[in-house]
């Protein structure tokens, strides 16, 4: 899509459009579970699984060691 706008403040960023998609189909559907991300219960094994990757993949990203909580 070639006519999206660009932003270039401080603020949110313009989000490339594989992420943008990637997202549109886990609202809708979370992997196979044919439910929503939005629709699944916190404390579920689809919902702690996207948590727990988020928490990994932020430890490994910012290089946060073990003995420090990542909060959402």
């Amino acid at each position: 899509m070639t006519d999206r706008i660009w932003n270039f403040s401080a603020g949110p960023a313009v989000l490339p459009e594989s992420v943008l998609q990637e997202a549109k189909e886990n609202l809708l559907s979370l992997g196979n579970t044919g439910v929503g991300i939005c629709e699944h219960s916190h404390r579920g094994k689809p919902f702690m699984a996207v948590a727990a990757e988020a928490e990994a993949l932020c430890r490994e990203i910012a290089g946060i060691p073990d003995n420090y909580k990542v909060l959402f």
